[in-house]
């Protein structure tokens, strides 16, 4: 990475003020209850303003897993929202994770959205890693065109329909994030494909997967790439 995309993250991480981190929580859309009858979700508030940002974890993640990612994106003027899907934590096995159907994942995003919304956000953009973007995706082509202005699609394909998504679109994948299936690249790639323009595909070295990249040597390239595609014009 050069140098000075590594001068400007700092900047951002060191130099901005920290922003406030506030527990919220907000109903589910009627008649959603989902897994174990609930009927609000709770979340994590960053920032403050009118650029709605939702950020969707994945499977093995809580929302408490963006705190880092979340004040560099509202230093940049986002209200930034970390969402607790409806299911995180309920296995009956007592294993920790996020459980529950993609259609309650997908409507846990719509429920974000709105709320986002009621609390003064003029525009929506999203970040789902793995799990959390499949669930944004869906969320994206199950809504009216206009519903986000830009997704952010970490380690995962574009949803069930990725033909049907709109807005601005990135996906970005380490090249050997793999799983049981074999290299997740392959599908991402295909999905990507398949969704209209404007779109992008960036693919970085090394093998972690989702939010496990920002743990790694290419975490500072995966977070300046999100924060340079939230932010263009």
């Amino acid at each position: 990475m050069k140098l000075a995309g590594w001068l400007w993250i700092c900047c951002l991480v060191l130099a901005c003020p920290a922003v406030g981190q506030r527990a919220v929580t907000f109903p589910l859309d009627p008649g959603g209850k989902g897994v174990a009858g609930i009927a609000q979700l709770s979340a994590d508030l960053y920032g403050n303003g009118t650029k709605g940002l939702i950020l969707a974890h994945g499977g093995r993640f809580g929302r408490e897993s963006w705190k880092s990612q979340a004040q560099v994106f509202a230093n940049h003027g986002f209200l930034v929202l970390a969402l607790g899907f409806r299911g995180d934590g309920f296995n009956p096995d007592g294993s920790s994770g996020t459980f529950g159907s993609y259609e309650d994942h997908t409507a846990d995003v719509m429920a974000a959205v709105s709320y986002l919304h009621a609390i003064g956000a003029k525009s929506i953009s999203a970040v789902g890693g793995s799990l959390g973007g499949y669930a944004v995706a869906n969320a994206d082509a199950q809504s009216k065109p206009g519903t986000f202005d830009r997704i952010v699609i970490l380690g995962a394909p574009g949803g069930d329909a990725p033909e049907k998504l709109t807005g601005r679109k990135l996906f970005l994948v380490a090249r050997e994030d793999s799983s049981g299936d074999g290299l997740r690249l392959p599908e991402i790639s295909s999905s990507f494909a398949k969704a209209p323009e404007p779109k992008r595909l960036v693919v970085v070295e090394g093998s972690a997967h989702a939010q496990f990249l920002f743990a790694t040597e290419q975490g500072p390239k995966v977070l300046d790439t999100i924060v340079r595609f939230l932010t263009e014009p």
